[in-house]
């Protein structure tokens, strides 16, 4: 009998509790760095901007350098001991960084402080590109039957959610009431019960040999042509690219999340600016800002794989995109604090939804033999795309647009809403483009081994019906924020 406390299983809830305490580190750490960065060592700065886009664009460097060949090797190591040793690895940035902190403000060069922060995120998330491929390799092996699978991916987007609700709200008091040297070691530590948690799973041993035993001969095989190892690598790695270039649909959705990620990126970059310059909010009550959008992320979760059910996929994502975009165009106008954390929340709904929505048919795209490459396709260039539009929403807000404002027809404006405004406009363009290329769904064929993008999109209509049972919401939650938001 399965105890009351256990989720689905003993193994998976182990896994469960080590990513929940390192989501909540991470949700700490990000806030305490963005604000340190913004109201500390930039601090009355016009460059202020630029310096908190640079957080962001250094974890996307990551995923786009390290991404794309992460998801080869893992399929090569052994899966436990990826994530355990990547939580060591990750836990002892941490605590360099917050050794380094001990040091008084002004004892170092403001460029050095950004540089050493820039770097720690760089290869924090380097590393976590090898973390998010192995956790969800292993939780294949813990969690067996559609039913309970859906219901894990539902458990495991509402603890992301809820991160960023529990995360927030202590990163500010914790900064600015005990100093960014307490925050810091908070993520140390919730490292370090994260591999404690991980450490003590049991992955089972046939699934464990069965995923030797179709990834390990491989290389072995191809490496014996000039070249040896690496050369399997690329060439692993190619036809992975060619499968996606030759589905229409998988590069329908990539182009879909590009569009989207130009349009949303200027939020995670502007908005802490946004909070105390609009909504005339102190710097102390930003991390409610982001508790509001984790409230609105776990709603859209309970709600998305109903809304996917009645709606289908692809009308799903449409739709949730042209209410989004609407929802960030109201949000740009918003000068009370109340009133800008109200609007976050309603935007974070479909904001889920459209995760829950693009996220099976993503993955029915591609046969599992392709799935780690596909990933490893798609993330670096929607990262990449959030990485541009954090330096681009940076930029002008730092240099271009700086001295705009004024009113049209007595509504005032500025350089942020501005920002926000356009970018609501380009999400409602990219909801526009999905209402008109993306591939309707039908009923899945029997043949499965389709891999062009009709089949595709038929094989994605049939996980949706799977992921949309009363077991759990659907949608698969994208490795690392890091998360469905913007980050």
């Amino acid at each position: 009998m399965t105890p009351r406390l256990t989720l689905i299983n003993r193994d998976y809830t182990r896994l469960w509790f080590g990513q929940a305490v390192s989501s909540v580190g991470d949700a700490v750490f990000s806030t305490t760095l963005v604000l340190w960065v913004a109201t500390v060592l930039a601090k009355d700065e016009s460059w202020a901007p630029m310096a908190v886009s640079g957080v962001l664009m250094a974890s996307s460097v990551a995923v786009l350098v390290i991404g794309p060949l992460a998801g080869v090797f893992v399929d090569r190591w052994d899966k436990l001991a990826t994530l355990l040793r990547t939580e060591v690895v990750r836990g002892a940035l941490v605590v360099v960084l917050t050794a380094v902190s001990f040091l008084p403000t002004d004892a170092l060069p403001a460029g050095v402080w950004l540089a050493l922060v820039y770097v720690t995120v760089l290869l924090l998330h380097a590393a976590g590109q090898f973390f998010s491929p192995a956790r969800f390799a292993i939780l294949a092996d813990l969690v067996k039957g559609d039913a309970n699978r859906a219901r894990a991916a539902g458990i495991g987007q509402a603890t992301g959610e809820t991160a960023w609700i529990i995360g927030p709200p202590l990163a500010a008091p914790l900064l600015f009431a005990a100093g960014i040297q307490w925050a810091l070691l908070f993520n140390a530590l919730s490292y370090a019960v994260s591999y404690v948690a991980i450490r003590s799973i049991d992955v089972p041993a046939p699934a464990a040999t069965a995923k030797s035993g179709k990834t390990a001969p491989e290389p072995t095989s191809k490496a014996s042509k000039p070249g040896g190892q690496q050369s399997s690598l690329g060439r692993e790695f190619a036809d992975g690219v060619r499968f996606f270039a030759r589905s229409r649909f998988l590069v329908v959705l990539l182009l879909l999340a590009v569009i989207g990620q130009f349009g949303l990126g200027a939020l995670s970059t502007l908005n802490v600016f946004f909070t105390t310059d609009n909504l005339d909010a102190d710097a102390h009550l930003y991390g409610y800002i982001g508790m509001a959008m984790g409230v609105g992320g776990i709603t859209g979760a309970l709600s998305g794989g109903r809304v996917v059910q009645w709606l289908g996929a692809r009308r799903s994502t449409w739709i949730s995109l042209l209410v989004s975009g609407v929802l960030l165009i109201a949000y740009s106008r918003q000068t009370t604090f109340l009133g800008g954390v109200a609007l976050l929340f309603v935007f974070t709904v479909p904001l889920t939804v459209l995760n829950t929505a693009m996220a099976p048919l993503l993955l029915a795209a591609a046969p599992p033999d392709f799935r780690g490459r596909v990933m490893a396709v798609f993330y670096p260039v929607t990262k990449l795309a959030s990485m541009l539009a954090a330096v681009l929403s940076g930029w002008l807000a730092g240099s271009v647009l700086t001295d705009v404002a004024g009113s049209v027809g007595g509504v005032r404006f500025g350089p942020i809403d501005t920002i926000f405004a356009v970018s609501g406009v380009i999400v409602v363009l990219s909801g526009v483009f999905a209402w008109l290329a993306l591939p309707g769904t039908e009923p899945a064929r029997k043949d499965t081994g389709a891999t062009d993008g009709d089949g595709a999109a038929e094989a994605a209509a049939a996980l949706t019906v799977d992921a949309t049972s009363p077991a759990g919401s659907g949608g698969h939650r994208p490795p690392d924020h890091e998360r469905g938001r913007p980050e």
